[in-house]
């Protein structure tokens, strides 16, 4: 069976589903089909984000957790950050996507279904599935990237747990506590406490090399050892990588191939932050504006993060991987040089000049200008 839509999205994750519920909320939708495997619940785990008041509230029924203070750690000092215009939030993904695969109505539906194979056919693109076929005018596609070789990732094992005994500071989110093993690579630990005695702690890595996913896990150990905080019960494991690099250029071949009906979004176009690792709210950016200009009949795929914060966050990675003895000292003192609201911006993309004057002058110049000479060499 052939099924004719106008739009036919590749993945049902935060790009594909958010996206797909715009369009439903449109007047007129195009008719649009959601192409996705798994359930939500299949693929939960936790979304980390800065968010505004409004935004806060209606991520609210997705919220596990919300912080207004974080602090980042090493073995020198701590920075506690406090802010009245933004709230750290935890998501639970599984919450979030079920509430946009509620909010798909008329000609836009969800598929569990796996694309097997993409087709030209004149115009249109066939999209083959382990169920049927669906023929688009568009397709767009928003399945996981591929990494380039041995590129610069963020990789993590995470562990859901319950405590023995009251979390200290329960209402302060650990973005990054240095005080672990630095020999892998830059490493922290992120620590989200959900309640006096639910806590989130993952051992993150950001390095060229993944880790045997015992390594994540003594890490843990030894952090809540270290922190005195005796496990009671380990409610469930998470793990993930996130590109902080050049991603493989198969979406754009694939783009070619297909005349530009075939194109990538969300993290396979570049949504994700290469300093950070975020990437939720440049996808809620890019899917906002991509529906919109549907509606006006333009196809094109926004981009996500402009090319000036893509090439400052790319000298930013070159310094990590060139003088990793200097990793941890360089999250430290932009911690040190901004306050909450200005972290928060920066790290969501919204810096202003103050504040992005403000980081520079934190940083350490020979290491930067060194890595601006070859990066402007590789070019």
């Amino acid at each position: 069976m052939l099924s004719e839509v106008d739009i036919a999205i590749i993945g049902g994750g935060n790009a594909g589903l958010t996206l797909a519920a715009q369009l439903a909320a449109q007047l007129t939708p195009p008719t649009t089909v959601v192409l996705e495997p798994q359930t939500p619940e299949q693929r939960d785990c936790s979304w980390g984000l800065w968010a505004r008041q409004s935004q806060a509230q209606q991520l609210s029924p997705a919220t596990k957790g919300r912080w207004r203070r974080w602090q980042l750690i090493d073995h020198r000092q701590r920075v506690v950050h406090c802010s009245e215009q933004f709230s750290y939030l935890s998501l639970s993904s599984a919450n979030y996507l079920q509430s946009r695969a509620d909010a798909l109505r008329g000609p836009v539906s969800l598929v569990q279904a796996s694309v097997t194979a993409l087709n030209y056919d004149g115009d249109r693109v066939v999209i083959e599935t382990d169920k049927t076929q669906y023929r688009a005018k568009k397709v767009y596609d928003s399945r996981p990237p591929t990494l380039i070789e041995n590129g610069l990732r963020q990789h993590f094992i995470g562990w859901h747990i319950r405590t023995k005994k009251p979390i200290q500071e329960p209402d302060v989110a650990t973005l990054m506590d240095f005080r672990v093993d630095q020999s892998r690579g830059l490493h922290f630990v992120y620590a989200l406490p959900f309640s006096d005695h639910h806590l989130l702690v993952e051992s993150t890595v950001i390095s060229n090399t993944l880790e045997p996913s015992e390594w994540y896990r003594t890490a843990i150990e030894t952090w809540l050892s270290d922190n005195n905080i005796d496990v009671k019960e380990i409610i469930s494991e998470e793990m993930g990588v996130i590109p902080m690099d050049t991603l493989v250029t198969e979406q754009s071949a694939t783009e070619a191939k297909f005349c530009g009906q075939v194109s990538p979004i969300g993290a396979a176009s570049g949504a994700v932050r290469r300093s950070s690792g975020y990437a939720f709210q440049h996808i809620q950016q890019q899917t906002t504006e991509l529906a919109e200009g549907i509606a006006h009949g333009r196809m094109a795929v926004p981009t996500p993060i402009s090319s000036r914060l893509t090439m400052m966050d790319t000298v930013f990675n070159g310094v990590l991987n060139s003088r990793p003895d200097l990793s941890v000292s360089l999250y430290m003192r932009m911690a040190n040089a901004l306050n909450g609201d200005q972290f928060a911006r920066f790290m969501l993309g919204q810096a202003t000049a103050l504040d992005w004057l403000r980081v520079i002058a934190a940083m350490p110049k020979l290491p930067f200008l060194a890595q601006c000479l070859r990066q402007l060499r590789h070019d």
